[in-house]
Parts: structure tokens; sequence; C-alpha cells
């Protein structure tokens, strides 16, 4: 559906990297977008650059998000918030599984609710959600962050069955290594994270994830494109490990006979 069939978007996460390349994006199309983030100061930033609408809201503020959602029909829904807590499931706490399930699904799914059935009854819409390619390949021991990626892939499988019969769009896109800001969120904001990250590769940029999902909203009515894969080109996925077993030790700790 070209970009002149929508004239609303709610983009979250927007307050940096490909959040805000996304707001900044659509905005170069005319539409009105409205962008939500924690970060009020960034936020209105963007939109004096953007002329997008800020508004200073955590995606698990329920209440608020479904009195935005309530007063926008939305054509457009970019689900891009985020957060990771990067260590193996057998260290997790209760707080670490707590706030993914919260932020990269139960919102993703709570601003479904509230603004699909609107796209749905209008006949018209189109829904972005952001996951990764940890939802669908392992690597390094992050298994909460994994999870909730994998249910964001399986929300957009099943909103497209739901949805079935209206000209509702559903798109993943599932970015690789992004060069983003986001490394010195989740590992500390440290220089030495950056060299470990983004410094000598050859990385995606966010405008190039906002592009993707500019060309996705961009084609004909009669096209949803449905799952986008964006790695750098030095990236693969998997790979094969084998593991001899620990010699087994007593319960003080000794190798046992």
């Amino acid at each position: 559906m070209p970009f002149s069939d929508y004239k609303t978007a709610l983009v979250t996460g927007a307050s940096s990297g490909i959040g805000a390349a996304v707001v900044e994006r659509l905005r170069r199309e005319n539409i009105e977008v409205h962008a939500v983030a924690r970060s009020a100061e960034a936020l209105q930033q963007l939109a004096e650059r953007t002329g997008c609408i800020a508004h200073a809201i955590d995606v698990t503020d329920r209440p608020a998000i479904a009195a935005l959602g309530g007063q926008v029909d939305f054509d457009i829904l970019v689900n891009n918030a985020g957060v990771d807590r990067p260590k193996k499931f057998l260290e997790a706490d209760e707080g670490d599984i707590d706030l993914l399930v919260d932020v990269n699904l139960r919102a993703v799914l709570h601003i479904c609710r509230l603004v699909v059935p609107g796209m749905v009854a209008r006949d018209r819409g189109h829904v972005i959600n952001i996951s990764s390619i940890a939802g669908a390949y392992n690597f390094g021991g992050n298994s909460s962050y994994h999870a909730t990626k994998a249910g964001v892939s399986m929300l957009s499988n099943q909103l497209r069955i739901d949805a079935f019969g209206k000209r509702v769009r559903v798109t993943e896109i599932c970015p690789g290594r992004v060069a983003t800001d986001i490394f010195n969120h989740v590992h500390g904001n440290d220089p030495s994270i950056r060299e470990r990250f983004i410094d000598g590769f050859e990385l995606p940029e966010a405008t190039d994830i906002a592009d993707a999902i500019a060309f996705a909203i961009s084609a004909p009515v009669a096209v949803n494109i449905g799952h986008m894969e964006i790695t750098p080109t030095l990236q693969v996925m998997g790979g094969l490990q084998t593991a001899r077993p620990q010699p087994k030790t007593d319960p003080s700790g000794e190798p046992s006979p």
C-alpha cells in the first residue's frame, strides 16, 4: 500500500537507534508519527528535528499506552522498544526475566491488542514487529532474550491469521548486529564496548533498517513482506560445538573416584 494511503504511525523505542531512524524515515513520507520512549529529553530533540509528536511513556505503562491508542487511529505500528540483560539462564534472576518479558513481549502483545483491531475494522494497516535473529538462532547464553524474541516472531505469524481477509499486513524485521548505541545500553557506557561490538566491523546502520521497513510499507497493497533477516554480510548464525563431559565431583568438591 503506498505511503499516501497511510496517515499515522506509532513507533516505540523511538528516542535513539533504529527507532529514531524509523521516525525520521516515516516523517520524510509526511506520515504523522507518534514517537514513544522513556527519555523525554531525547524525544524532544527528535521532535524538534523531525516534527514528530513525542510521548514520554514507558511501553509497560499500560494505561498511558491505552490512552494514546484511544486518541489516534494508527495506520502503521512499529514495535521497536526492547531491552536485554545478557547472561546465562542459569545465572538469571527474577528481575531479569520479568523485565525482558514485560518490555520485549508483554508490551508488544498489549500494544497490538490496542491498535490492530482498529486496523482490521478500517481494512487498512501495517504492523512492523522488530524482533531479532535471536528469535530463530541460538548463541551466547542469553536465553530469556531469545525466548521473548521468539514470542514476537510467533505473534507476527499469528497476527496474519487473526487478521486474515483484511488488508492488514504484518512484517517481522530480524536484525543481526547493527551499529547502534544499544550495546552501551546493555553492557555499559565504556569505550571498550564500542571496540568490542562496533569498531572495525562492517555493520548495517540504523538507517538501513529504517529503509528496509519503508520498503515493506511502500509495497503494493497486494504484497505482504512477512519476514526480513538483516545481518552484516560478514556475520553468520549458528555453529557446531561439542563438549567433553566434566569430571564428577563429590559434595566436598573433590573429584569422585
